[in-house]
């Protein structure tokens, strides 16, 4: 005659059981608390989080137009716009690893823009140090001034923070022939004498 064993539940079997239960069913509904914070998060919240998010990414920049040029009767220009750069920074943004490396590389840079810009290095070190969202640190800049800032931005390996944005600037390539004529613009490119006031609406482009 052939007996089968059974198993045979013991205390512990059935404890241990229980408890697996119990710990599957917790994971269980902490996932579907999970996957329902997450929804609401996204459908309840989600247009108010995309636009915070927005708001702290992006910034509205007004780049100027390229003025008209202004030519004689034999189409020899008398005023001209050639594209420079406005350079400004994000102060909070620039930083390093630690406090004390973040407040090296605001030093070095504030000495990089008082050198290549020839500006007083302890006004540009307040700009660096600044907690607004944006600092014009240097307008209407030529080429080969940008050229050593973005050498200095490589060498440094700091690429965040500073913007280097598109900008116009004046020339009259006969320097002062018919000023008092033709005129002149103020920094913001806008006529305020001679024919550069004159005509300044129909010299003016459309901003972007």
């Amino acid at each position: 005659m052939k007996f089968k064993n059974k198993k045979v539940k013991t205390p512990a079997n059935t404890v241990t059981s229980k408890r697996i239960r119990c710990a599957m069913i917790t994971l269980f509904l902490t996932f579907l608390a999970l996957i329902f914070r997450l929804g609401f998060l996204q459908i309840v919240n989600g247009a108010d989080y995309k636009e915070m998010a927005t708001k702290q990414q992006t910034m509205s920049k007004l780049i100027s137009a390229k003025r008209g040029n202004i030519l004689d009767a034999t189409g020899k220009s008398l005023a001209i716009s050639a594209q420079v750069d406005t350079v400004s920074i994000n102060p909070t943004k620039i930083k390093g690893k630690t406090e004390e490396q973040t407040k090296e590389i605001k030093e070095s840079l504030a000495k990089a823009f008082s050198e290549i810009f020839e500006l007083d290095y302890e006004e540009t070190l307040t700009k660096v140090n600044s907690t607004a969202s944006i600092q014009t640190i240097a307008k209407k800049v030529e080429q080969d001034k940008i050229d050593k800032l973005k050498e200095w931005m490589n060498e440094n390996k700091v690429s965040t923070g500073i913007n280097i944005d598109e900008d116009t600037k004046r020339y009259y390539p006969y320097n002062n022939l018919a000023a008092y004529v033709i005129g002149f613009c103020n920094s913001d490119n806008q006529g305020i004498y001679g024919i550069e006031r004159s005509y300044n609406s129909y010299l003016t482009g459309t901003p972007r």
